[in-house]
């Protein structure tokens, strides 16, 4: 079995980029092919992003979020979760919402970010 990937919001938002249709693929190459796993934080940057730069409707997000929950595992955030990433955030000085990716791939305990 491959090593469990956490997803970046990136990938999640190039899977449905309509005008990059290779980085589209490859996203979507990534996700079906790997033990993927995402936060319920990437769900809110995925939605903001296919509302407002992607100018999709509420109705049209939610199809979108519902795929991403039934193709990857979904990690849900909660108060270690923050806890960890306050550290994280203070520790090497990323920004404290790249930190909260970084803390939930390591509750996930995957190996890939």
């Amino acid at each position: 079995m491959s090593a469990k990937v956490f997803l970046d919001t990136n990938i999640l938002v190039y899977s449905y980029s309509v005008s990059e249709k290779d980085k589209r693929l490859t996203a979507r190459k990534l996700i079906s092919e790997t033990d993927s796993h995402i936060s319920t934080q990437l769900l809110t940057e995925l939605t903001n992003t296919l509302t407002r730069k992607f100018k999709l409707s509420f109705d049209e997000a939610l199809k979108a979020i519902k795929e991403c929950c039934t193709n990857n595992y979904v990690f849900v955030n909660n108060p270690e979760t923050i806890n960890g990433a306050i550290k994280i955030a203070d520790k090497y000085r990323f920004s404290f919402y790249d930190s909260l990716i970084i803390s939930a791939a390591l509750e996930s305990d995957c190996k890939v970010l």
